[in-house]
């Protein structure tokens, strides 16, 4: 079956042989630029397959650097942050970005392997192909023009010898009508001419052997050679054809394949999503940062149209600090000065939090007990192994000496006492602290203060001088003593001390009425100085002037710092 490229290429079979080898030369020339073509088209679309695998690579590259850069960093702050949902739900949006990162890796593999390598072996092959087609080609084509030369030599060397074989029979005739030409001449020349047709005769059974062969050749040529080459080229470019559609259906699989794992991802992230709990958020902020403080209660009235003792208010900013045997003089630099501006915890905390707040204070020294009896627990597991391995040794001397282990058995053993000693002490603290939680009311400590003032004015005294405006406790306790002298002499122990300079300013968002030793209270919109930051408590040390001055809030001020102030503020 004659193929449809061989039908082009023969579709004017009746034209002069000379001309169809002319024909034929360019039709081989027409399919050798087609075939190339495609194998250039093939090359281009392995490119572009390429330049897709890395572009997905890189693609899965980034968002994996993205997932890793958002990722919680250990043992930081931001560790402690993923208790909320809403940052739990961005967790797990990180989680499934990095699996997303990891389909998008697959289709990159499979998109090499299947495609990118696979046409690239297959365009070596194809290129092989075409060139033994072609070469074929060319020696069939070859081969039909040295047959065609050969016929015309022949059929040129038997024209000359039928006119050479014409002359000399006409020249015989002349000699043989000519008397005068000698009988030898006449005889000479009838030879002559009989050896011409020989060479004529023998001139043309060559030719004619040689049309024959021609012909045979030639009909083998266009109809089997040069058809079954062109049918081989024709297969080979159906195939790359077939080829390059497959490799595009692949393409479109490989997506395909990916798009339920990539899907489930989607689908975690809105799951996520969905678990983010408002409410939760709200409880555990509140957890988080409540401090214990009871309300203040209602301050009482104090009657200045006769003379009598004030009442003890532990409420009241203007609280005097002994039973009513006298009277603080508060005046010039003293006046204000409460206890948390006697003494502040500037380097690491006491070790029993006794610079926080109650509850907060509470929640440490309870973490620390856990972390301390994890560690007892360790301890306890280590000195368990190491008793196993002492007996498997007793039992078997040949695997390791008993005695060797005593030493680290002694070193657990004292770690365990002295571990389990700092459990008892933080469980005190943390039972003192649980025993004043919730506190006693407002009403009820303004009945028993005076009571309490005038039995045992040096412990109360020690508590009012150790305890700041959210109940903990500094480390004035050499203080706990000297109540009994002048309130003028209480006030000078401190009138040397620098005040501390100021940071900034901050305006008061609402107001606060500062019922709380140690508070101060504020109007909204009142502009202050800021003398302290915020030191993760929830309140902020302002000061009005060089005589007002204590703790409000964080969130009932607004800021501003200033990074460059150096010394105290002037007033006016």
């Amino acid at each position: 079956m004659v193929s449809l490229f061989s039908q082009s290429v023969f579709h004017g079979a009746l034209s002069p042989p000379c001309l169809c080898c002319v024909k034929q030369k360019d039709q081989f020339d027409n399919l050798e630029k087609h075939t190339q073509w495609g194998i250039d088209v093939l090359e281009k679309y392995i490119k572009f397959v390429k330049e897709r695998t890395e572009i997905e690579l890189s693609y899965a590259k980034q968002l994996r650097n993205l997932s890793k850069k958002y990722q919680p960093k250990k043992n930081s702050k931001e560790e402690e942050e993923y208790r909320y949902t809403s940052t739990r739900a961005f967790l797990a949006t990180l989680n499934e970005m990095n699996d997303y990162a990891g389909q998008h890796e697959v289709i990159s593999e499979n998109m090499t392997s299947l495609i990118t390598g696979e046409l690239t072996r297959y365009v070596q092959e194809l290129k092989q192909e075409r060139k033994s087609h072609f070469h074929d080609g060319r020696k069939a084509q070859q081969h039909i023009e040295t047959c065609w030369k050969q016929l015309e030599a022949s059929k040129r060397r038997f024209e000359r010898d039928c006119k050479e074989a014409d002359r000399a029979q006409q020249y015989f005739e002349k000699m043989d009508a000519d008397i005068n030409v000698t009988k030898a001449d006449v005889e000479k020349a009838r030879q002559q001419a009989q050896l011409r047709h020989q060479m004529a005769e023998d001139s043309k059974a060559e030719y004619s052997s040689t049309l024959q062969k021609f012909n045979s050749e030639q009909h083998d040529h266009y109809y089997t050679h040069i058809p079954s080459i062109f049918q081989k080229i024709q297969e080979m470019e159906e195939r790359r054809i077939v080829r390059i559609g497959e490799s595009m259906r692949t393409f479109a699989e490989v997506d395909r394949q990916v798009i339920p794992i990539i899907g489930k991802c989607l689908d975690e992230i809105t799951k996520a999503a969905e678990s983010v709990d408002h409410k939760n958020d709200s409880q555990l902020v509140i957890e988080a940062f409540k401090s214990g403080f009871e309300p203040p209660g209602d301050i009482e009235f104090e009657d200045f149209t006769q003379p009598m003792k004030r009442t003890v208010s532990e409420s009241s900013l203007s609280n005097s600090r002994a039973e009513g045997k006298y009277e603080p003089k508060f005046g010039g630099k003293s006046k204000g000065k409460l206890w948390p501006f006697i003494k502040k915890n500037k380097g690491a905390g006491p070790e029993d939090f006794s610079n926080l707040p109650p509850e907060q204070r509470r929640k440490k020294l309870q973490q620390k007990v856990d972390e301390l009896n994890k560690d007892i627990q360790k301890e306890l597991d280590q000195r368990d192994a190491l008793t196993k391995m002492k007996d498997v040794y007793i039992k078997n001397p040949q695997m390791g000496d008993a005695a060797s282990v005593d030493h680290r058995l002694a070193e657990l053993g004292q770690n365990i006492e002295k571990l389990r000693i700092e459990v008892q002490k933080f469980e005190g603290w943390l039972a003192e602290v649980e025993g004043r939680l919730p506190a006693r009311s407002e009403q009820s400590r303004r009945q028993s203060g005076l009571y309490e003032a005038q039995h045992s004015p040096a412990v109360n005294s020690c508590a009012q001088d150790r305890e700041s405006p959210d109940g903990s406790y500094t480390e004035e306790q050499s203080q706990e003593t000297e109540m009994k002298v002048p309130a003028t002499d209480f006030d000078d122990e401190f009138d040397d001390e620098e005040p501390l300079p100021t940071i900034g300013t901050c305006k008061a968002l609402y107001t606060f009425e500062g019922q709380n030793e140690g508070t101060i209270s504020v109007a909204e919109g009142e502009m202050l100085y800021v003398i302290e930051e915020d030191k993760g408590d929830g309140w902020t040390r302002i000061r009005r002037n060089e005589d007002e001055e204590g703790y409000v809030p964080t969130s009932y001020v607004e800021v501003y710092l200033d990074k460059n102030a150096k010394g105290a503020m002037t007033y006016i």
